[in-house]
This record gives structure tokens, sequence and C-alpha cells, in this order.
């Protein structure tokens, strides 16, 4: 595949933010066999840079991602079980991928979010939406089922959401997105690039260590029971990291009144 024909875009505007945006406009940044391959190998390799502090998933055009492409689709109606079980589970995998990336996601979205869309959207860490998203989990309409997308969409959005609109396949707005605690942050077209810089500014002047430390908590703790192992180990995890270069320099420079050598090196 040459650099024409890649289906992201992948810039870094610093040395502490990565940009991965879906470069299919044409498309509305539909899924394939390439992207998946691709952002699959992206977020691999990134995640292994460990001076970033913050990846920005976004798309070119007027959509984020409007789910799976009619041509791989018209692929998959010939497949096999088996060629059916290794397709899904390379999207599957890909998934993972992004969920597991330590460093952290903001997702900037825009336009029609469907279907393997809202997978992409529901494992960033922070989702930042303009007022003209629309979302669905159209795959009932096929006749089908969102299987891998669903451990990420449940978590996003809450069970009793999504049984309702996996069941229903309706569509629904920012707004309802926003108010179910998917969305974080609304805005306007006009003013979603600020509020994205604005979120990686902040991300970015947090202790880098923090940062990544403080998503794999989150993911740790989730839905554990609050027990005595629990409690060890997030004391552990804590006198772990006082006792860190960073975590002293941090409690320091805060007694100190001065910024921490991290947001000025």
């Amino acid at each position: 595949m040459t650099a024409a024909e890649k289906t992201l875009d992948i810039r870094r505007p610093s040395k502490w933010v990565a940009e991965v945006w879906l470069n299919r406009p044409d498309v509305r940044n539909a899924f394939n066999d390439d992207v998946i391959a691709e952002l699959t190998e992206a977020f691999s390799q990134l995640g292994q840079v460990n001076e970033l502090r913050a990846i920005v998933l976004g798309a070119h055009g007027k959509a984020f991602c409007a789910g799976a492409d009619l041509n791989w689709m018209r692929a998959m109606s010939g497949y096999s079980w088996d060629e059916n079980f290794a397709d899904a589970q390379k999207l599957a995998d890909m998934l993972w991928t992004l969920d597991q990336c330590p460093v952290p996601i903001v997702g900037r979205l825009q336009g029609d979010c469907y279907a393997g869309g809202m997978g992409l959207a529901s494992v960033c860490d922070v989702l930042i939406a303009s007022n003209n998203v629309t979302f669905c989990l159209s795959e009932a309409r096929l006749g089908l089922l969102p299987g891998t997308i669903s451990p990420y969409v449940v978590r996003a959005m809450g069970t009793q959401a999504a049984k309702r609109y996996m069941v229903t396949a309706e569509r629904f707005s920012a707004e309802q997105a926003h108010a179910m605690g998917m969305v974080h942050e609304l805005c306007t077209t006009e003013t979603l690039d600020s509020k994205v810089a604005e979120i990686v500014a902040t991300l970015c002047g947090n202790g880098p260590q923090a940062l990544r430390a403080c998503k794999r908590l989150v993911q740790d703790v989730a839905n554990q029971p609050i027990n005595e192992a629990l409690r060890a180990e997030t004391a552990r995890r804590i006198a772990d990291i006082r006792a860190s270069d960073e975590g002293k320099e941090g409690l320091q420079s805060f007694l100190q009144k001065r910024p921490a050598q991290w947001t000025t090196s």
C-alpha cells in the first residue's frame, strides 16, 4: 500500500501529542480491512512512545465514521462461518488495542457516528462532539448485532441506553449522548477544534506517568468489589507514585508554588 492509499492521516503536531485522522471522506470514513489493520498498527506503535501525553482521534470530511464499507459488506455476505469469525476477530482486536493504549485518547466527532464508528468513539477516554453528530447502532436493521463493539458501547452508554438503542436501531443526537454521559463535551462545529485543543493542553499539563497510571487505574478498579485486596492494591499504587521521581517533583512544585518540570521541559 502506498502513502497515497493509506486510510489514516497520522500527524505529530508536537512531541507530546499525536493525531490520528480517518482519511476516507468520500465514503464517510467507513471501515474496511485496511482501516482496521492501520488503526491497529498505529495505536500499537503510538502506545509505545513514552513522551506522548495525548492522542487525538478524528476524521476528515463531514462524517466521523459511518460504520462498515459497502464493498466490505458485499464481500462478507459470501463468507463462511470461519471467515466471518476471523474477520470479526480483527475488529475486536483493533478495538482492544485502542482501549488498552496507555496514552489517553481524545475523540473528536462530527457528523455521522454509526455502528463500528460508535465502537471507536466508545474507546476514547475523553469524547468531544459537535452538536451536529448523529449516533446510531444500526446493526439490527440489517438482521445483525453490534457484537465486537458491544463491551465498549455498553460501558460508555450504560446498560439501559444500550439496550434501547441496540434493539431499536434508532438514531440519537449528540445532546442525548451527552445526557447519558457518553459524550463528555458538547460544542458547535465552529468551536470543536478549540475545545479539543483545550482538553489536549490540559492533559499535557499533567504528570506524564500519572496520566497513564490514572487511565490504567480506572480500567482496573471499574466494577470491582471494594474488598481488602482492592484497598491494598490502590494503596500500593499511590505509594509507588508518591515515591517516584515524578510524584516527588509534582508535590515539591506544588509546595514551592512553581511549575512542575514536565510543564517547562
